[in-house]
């Protein structure tokens, strides 16, 4: 009896793998990539809660949400730590420079799209990106939103990051300027950036249907960067001398804060600028600089 639970326990701990393993599969057979339609699985070391009330305020407020900002201030952790934590189905994509042409942007898309709303029908609306006609953009967006809009579906939310590495492409205004109107109100968008989409898709915020967060925003507070040091054993003062160095900026602070050698050092030279007088009274103690 012992030996067939753990039989079946092992059987059961594996069907998880299994599965991904006949997605990959799946997905190899049609040249598309499972880790581009999947969620980001580590966790952050610490939930920005700050942000993340931001993101769920939008889901209520707003049709989409632009995350912008460059390479290494948090976009890509703060959407995957929200989507584990937004309390709806999820579908996400990470868009590829090889995605800019509709048809590849639009089999990926619709693939994470089906895999939470089944209903939608990836084959049809495929048929529409070897539409000749100048609009089929815009007949998509509002085709994905036809079958988006199931009264009875439960609410969903669609990550798309990296959009700006297919800014260029034609076809990215027509489709976004018409999807994000016309999404209905249990569907919000999230959209990942290194700079602003173009004129005519940011602007949407001036309707209340767009809310941009941007650098300044994505940037930690002192408090924050408080809370990551400490996860990690280091003073305030480790965290404050950090953020001096760093603007705020998420990787570089949490690169400080999981290398503590580097931190210590960088609490050194600050300690090292200021005179002994104004250093006892700062601390009222000599330096400890372990780390």
């Amino acid at each position: 009896m012992a030996r067939w639970l753990l039989t079946t326990g092992a059987i059961q701990d594996q069907e998880p793998k299994l599965e991904r393993n006949m997605k990959q599969i799946e997905l190899k057979q049609r040249h598309l990539v499972l880790d581009k339609i999947t969620i980001p699985a580590t966790p952050p070391r610490e939930s920005r809660s700050r942000l993340l009330k931001v993101l769920g305020n939008n889901l209520t407020s707003c049709a989409a949400t632009i995350i912008n900002g460059r390479a290494g201030t948090g976009k890509t952790t703060l959407a995957a730590d929200f989507a584990h934590d937004a309390g709806r189905s999820v579908s996400w994509y990470k868009v590829d420079a090889a995605d800019f042409d509709l048809r590849e942007f639009m089999e990926y898309l619709l693939e994470s799209l089906s895999s939470q709303r089944p209903s939608v029908d990836s084959d049809l609306l495929l048929k529409l990106t070897d539409n000749p006609l100048s609009n089929r953009a815009e007949l998509l967006a509002e085709s994905i939103v036809f079958q988006l809009s199931e009264s009875k579906a439960e609410p969903l939310l669609v990550v798309i990051e990296d959009l700006h590495l297919v800014y260029d492409a034609d076809w990215v205004v027509p489709f976004f300027h018409r999807l994000l109107p016309l999404l209905p109100a249990n569907v919000h968008v999230v959209i990942t950036c290194r700079s602003m989409p173009p004129a005519p898709l940011w602007r949407l915020r001036s309707k209340q249907m767009l809310r941009v967060m941007d650098e300044t925003e994505l940037a930690f507070t002192v408090d924050e960067a408080v809370r990551l040091f400490e996860s990690y054993g280091l003073s305030e003062e480790h965290a404050r001398v950090a953020m001096h160095h760093t603007n705020g900026r998420a990787s570089a602070i949490a690169q400080l804060a999981s290398t503590p050698a580097r931190a210590g050092r960088a609490l050194a030279g600050d300690f090292q600028a200021i005179t002994p007088r104004r250093f006892r009274s700062l601390t009222g103690q000599p330096p400890d600089f372990q780390t």
